[in-house]
């Protein structure tokens, strides 16, 4: 199954290992620099450029999307 991220964005649900709220996850300073690290990277993907809700972690890469978690985990099922 596919889950649309908004924009042209599109990825395969099986390559997902997490989904996690911009607003709550970004509080603590590893998630900071994990995520920091992975735009050094050229590892991390803004399916397009409204303000982030929440960011995807796959397999090689991490999404950053407008859209709710909630909103993103209903799609997935």
């Amino acid at each position: 199954m596919y889950l649309y991220l908004g924009g042209e964005t599109v990825i395969n649900t099986k390559e997902i290992i997490g989904i996690f709220d911009m607003d709550t996850s970004t509080v603590n300073k590893a998630t900071r620099d994990y995520l920091s690290k992975a735009e050094k990277e050229k590892r991390v993907i803004y399916a397009n450029f409204e303000l982030p809700k929440s960011f995807i972690v796959c397999k090689d890469k991490i999404y950053v999307c407008p859209f709710n978690t909630s909103t993103l985990a209903k799609r997935c099922k």
